[in-house]
């Protein structure tokens, strides 16, 4: 095994793994579309971005997870919108 590098005092040690946050954009749930996903998964809903360059906005966006109308999204990014859900299902054309 290779051995611990002796620090000096007057060197400060580089903190490793530290919790880095991307800045997130609050949207307010309006509508839930519909399940989504090979298994029913996620779930499709519109959503109103409340804070940010895109104000007001308004985007469809796939969620993991229990959610509701009124509940708060965490928005990573507001450029990307989900596809709009096929009006076929199983057994339908």
């Amino acid at each position: 095994m290779a051995a611990k590098k002796p620090v000096r005092k007057d060197q400060k040690e580089e903190k490793k793994g530290g919790v880095r946050f991307s800045p997130a954009v609050p949207a307010r749930v309006e509508e839930v579309i519909g399940r989504t996903g090979t298994r029913g998964e996620a779930i499709q809903v519109r959503c109103r971005v409340l804070d940010g360059r895109d104000k007001d906005k308004v985007l469809r966006r796939n969620v993991r997870g229990p959610v509701q109308i009124d509940d708060i999204l965490m928005l990573r990014e507001t450029e990307l919108e989900a596809r709009p859900l096929s009006r076929g299902g199983r057994g339908r054309k």
